[in-house]
């Protein structure tokens, strides 16, 4: 994922926490607000009580791919927050895969056409 379309800024974590939507899943939390940009911003949550450090860089590294696969198909001008949950360490990226794009089309972020 190419350094633009990080979130990486607390104020940016903080006001989409405020006013973003959420879909929820049980591997995940993903919330969407709209941003001024012509592109999209992806930030990713993994905390300390998903495991070691190995274990959660694993984790975002896998969210990372999902997304970067996925972003040619997202409707532009979003900041994006994916959180992760417990259930999520162990799985396969086929799985995680799957479940960003469910939450994704979900938030209505997915093109049609």
């Amino acid at each position: 994922m190419q350094r633009r379309y990080r979130l990486r800024r607390s104020a940016d974590f903080e006001h989409l926490r405020r006013v973003g939507h959420a879909q929820q899943h049980r591997l995940m939390l993903l919330s969407v607000t709209t941003n001024d940009l012509q592109d999209n911003r992806y930030g990713f949550i993994v905390s300390k009580g998903l495991g070691k450090a190995v274990t959660r860089n694993r984790i975002r590294r896998l969210l990372r791919e999902a997304t970067r696969l996925l972003h040619p198909q997202l409707d532009p001008g979003h900041d994006v927050v994916i959180i992760a949950r417990r259930p999520i360490v162990g799985q396969p990226f086929s799985v995680v895969q799957r479940t960003v794009y469910e939450l994704f089309r979900r938030a209505s972020l997915i093109k049609e056409g």
